[in-house]
């Protein structure tokens, strides 16, 4: 005789209710949050926004572009340090209302965080069943709480244009082999230096095509930009390029990469260049070689997320509203975590042990290490392990997930 159709169970309206009531406050808990930890930054007042428009002002008045300097507190001197080609693309602006370009760029910036945040949970919503729009609300929230995002919004930074080319190239076109793949990369670098690590992971990853279409790519883009302004090109690639008293002091806390770790241990003297540069082959070394295993295994959020990490460690500068990479990082734990065996001892441990990271990650990047500090204008050493710790939290935090990030094996391609 056939099976008699087992009846679906039944929906209790009042759990559906409560869980619902449950979802809303958790919600509009943490919309509740976010301006409490805005406030601090809201002193920034677009500064760095502000100094890119007076420089495109300077430019466009016909002086150098490079020879823009303008006197801060903290830093003593600041300069107009982007290469070219981002010039180039900012310069258009400097004809608005400041007010007008302020909010073009917040809400440009709203819009990446909301995008790249979607891009990033849904395949994790759709591979464990989690309710969608309540995991993607909640997701986007704590991506505007994270401290990186904080700095870049009321910085006025460019860095989720960034962002977005770059999960665009290497999450979509380049798993897919598109013939665009390595364009999103390959702009990325020719606006801001930092993203050239990609290319790097292109090439450990053996995506031969891809990193020679980044390569020219950020070419075509530089040489389109000394075609506008030839004397301010040569003048950067040849010189202010290398001139490290351009950007700022390494030893401040806002900079969290090996080398500030390692002013902020010397200040004021210069730090160690062999120790430096041994530090550097080593993680470059490390982390790329984790990157190109995770690409083979079809990991493709984890071998951009530790690439990620290592362009922040090995780069001279690294300023807080760079260090987008951490909430990849957290996306990975978590997902890894969903997947263990809960029906296993060690499935379980493994699953805490996921968890318990990705918790710690999360708090210790919203909670930031200048949002809620005053470290003074002047250079202090590192002198107590406390302080250490403190003053080189995304430092430490960064080699820690470099060790510990999971590589997910047989990942499903995020191509949703």
């Amino acid at each position: 005789m056939p099976a008699e159709p087992v009846a679906p169970p039944a929906v209790d309206s009042d759990d559906q209710g409560g869980r619902t009531v449950r979802r809303v406050v958790t919600v509009l808990a943490l919309a509740a949050v976010l301006p409490a930890l805005y406030l601090p930054g809201m002193v920034h007042d677009f500064f760095d926004l502000k100094i890119y428009m007076r420089a495109m002002d300077w430019w466009s008045s016909g002086h150098p572009l490079y020879d823009y300097v303008q006197p801060d507190r903290v830093q003593g001197e600041l300069y107009f340090t982007y290469p070219p080609f981002s010039a180039l693309l900012l310069r258009p602006f400097a004809m608005l209302p400041l007010g007008v370009t302020i909010a073009v760029f917040t809400v440009l910036t709203a819009i990446g965080v909301i995008v790249t945040t979607r891009w990033l949970v849904r395949p994790v919503i759709e591979r464990h069943g989690l309710p969608r729009t309540f995991t993607l609300i909640v997701a986007v929230l704590l991506v505007f709480a994270v401290e990186s995002t904080r700095e870049t919004i009321t910085f006025g930074q460019i860095n989720m244009l960034l962002v977005v080319l770059i999960l665009a190239d290497l999450l979509f076109a380049v798993p897919r082999r598109r013939r665009w793949a390595g364009v999103g990369v390959g702009l990325a670098t020719a606006l801001k230096l930092f993203p050239g690590i990609f290319i790097a992971y292109l090439l450990v990853s053996r995506r031969w095509r891809a990193a020679v279409v980044a390569s020219v790519t950020a070419a075509a883009a530089t040489l389109l930009a000394a075609a506008f302004a030839p004397r301010d090109s040569w003048r950067f690639w040849t010189h202010e390029l290398w001139a490290t008293n351009r950007v700022g002091r390494t030893d401040y806390t806002g900079n969290q990469s090996l080398f500030g770790l390692l002013s902020r241990i010397d200040a004021p003297a210069k730090p160690n260049q062999l120790l430096w540069l041994a530090l550097v082959a080593v993680v470059a070394g490390y982390g790329l070689w984790r990157a190109a295993r995770a690409a083979r295994a079809g990991d493709e959020l984890a071998g951009l997320t530790l690439t990620g990490l290592v362009g922040g460690l090995v780069s001279p500068i690294t300023w807080t509203h760079h260090i987008y990479w951490f909430i990849p990082a957290v996306v990975v734990l978590v997902d890894a975590a969903l997947r263990a065996d809960r029906d296993t001892v060690a499935g379980a441990r493994r699953r805490r042990r996921l968890l318990a990271l990705a918790v710690g990650t999360a708090f210790v990047i919203i909670y930031g290490v200048v949002s809620f500090f005053d470290w003074g204008v002047a250079p202090a050493r590192t002198d107590t392990p406390a302080e250490f710790l403190v003053r080189n939290a995304y430092v430490l935090l960064a080699l820690l997930l470099l060790v510990t990030l999971p590589v997910r094996r047989r990942a499903e391609p995020t191509d949703r």
